[in-house]
């Protein structure tokens, strides 16, 4: 049997792989189904869970990764992201990697897709499923609330310049499970903007992540002064990273509501 990735690429199933992940949220995933002895590399970015990364080997970033590092550790499976890792390293890897595995979930519920394929790669199908199970019975719970009305919310990645999102992110589809859109801020994925009076009169509220910029209670505090309009801080980890912490996620969105 073959498995295939986000871009059509096929794998059959390797039993004793050597996997570098270049993915945080794959990283954690990874860790819970029990492959946390078959990582022999992650990036600095990931962190979770704490315990067992500590012990693997770092490669860089998502972005800069080391490429020497990596050919000296001779994996047999390097896992990528459309979003968070440039195109040059995935040729790059392409190079002297034997499978370079893609992946690019949009949506909540791309997260079964994403972990009955790294089940099935690397031979944890029965883990996989389980996860699986779990994640389809909290997507149920946050189904089954009453919906709120719908709302337009702003959600900031970034302060100078001030950034967001666009309706066309994992982000932006978690918060269409509740019921709330992102303003069209133009043709970027992650859009640049300047406050102004007819921005704030067409929001609800703003949402301000933890990451990938450290924004506080302090931020909301002054930008609620600022524009009148509700503030909040959220978690980004809840809200961004798929994987294993996207069933915490589901559970994060029910509190929002």
């Amino acid at each position: 049997m073959t498995y295939t990735d986000a871009i059509g690429q096929t794998f059959a199933a390797a039993p004793g792989a050597r996997i570098v992940s270049l993915v945080p949220s794959i990283t954690e995933l990874l860790c819970d189904l029990g492959l946390a002895p078959q990582l022999v590399a992650r990036t600095g970015f990931c962190i979770h869970p704490a315990d067992t990364v500590r012990a693997i080997p770092k490669v860089g970033g998502t972005k800069d990764v080391n490429l020497n590092k990596i050919r000296t550790l001779a994996p047999t499976h390097v896992i990528v992201n459309i979003d968070e890792n440039e195109k040059p390293v995935f040729d790059a890897l392409r190079e002297f990697v034997p499978n370079v595995v893609v992946t690019h979930p949009l949506a909540p519920l791309d997260n079964v897709p994403l972990a009955r394929l790294m089940g099935g790669i690397f031979c944890v199908e029965d883990k996989a499923d389980a996860w699986c199970h779990a994640f389809e019975q909290e997507y149920a719970a946050l189904q089954a609330l009453p919906k709120g009305p719908p709302q337009t919310v702003l959600y900031c990645i970034w302060q100078d310049p001030w950034m967001s999102i666009s309706a066309d992110t994992y982000i932006a589809r978690m918060l269409a499970e509740i019921g709330w859109r992102i303003p069209d801020l133009g043709p970027d994925r992650y859009p640049a903007f300047e406050w102004n009076d007819a921005l704030v009169a067409g929001i609800d509220q703003v949402l301000l992540s933890s990451e990938p910029y450290r924004f506080t209670e302090a931020h909301v505090d002054a930008l609620e002064k600022q524009i009148g309009k509700p503030v909040q801080l959220v978690d980004g980890e809840m809200m961004s990273w798929y994987g294993s912490r996207a069933l915490q996620g589901l559970r994060y969105l029910r509190q929002l509501l």
